[in-house]
């Protein structure tokens, strides 16, 4: 069975990992603020998981972007444990990125093999 990469994966993956690359981001001062993260730890964690997400957009050529990305909703899920709403937001990403590649492969008709 192959991982066909489609054009539609790749734009539809690309905008879910990109506006949760700006929402990692974001997480970072409300860690800090709201939650009394160490920056230390905040940043670790909203930052890198901002820069993950843009690294996998670059590998969203291959079938290894898309294992990148599933790690990235794994890691934003587990992001709840600094700041709970990130349990909810991790989801909801998760659930994005899910459809975007059935969704994609369903409408350009792409079957497995």
């Amino acid at each position: 069975m192959s991982f066909v990469v489609t054009p539609g994966m790749r734009r539809l993956g690309a905008s879910v990992l990109g506006m949760e690359a700006i929402m990692a981001g974001l997480i970072t001062p409300v860690a800090i603020t709201v939650s009394g993260v160490t920056p230390a730890l905040a940043m670790v964690a909203g930052l890198g998981l901002a820069v993950l997400c843009i690294v996998a957009i670059g590998l969203l050529k291959r079938p290894v972007g898309y294992v990148v990305g599933s790690l990235v909703q794994v890691l934003a899920i587990a992001t709840g444990f600094l700041v709970s709403m990130m349990f909810f937001l991790g989801a909801i990403f998760a659930a994005l990125w899910i459809t975007a590649i059935f969704v994609a492969r369903r409408v350009e008709g792409v079957t497995s093999r």
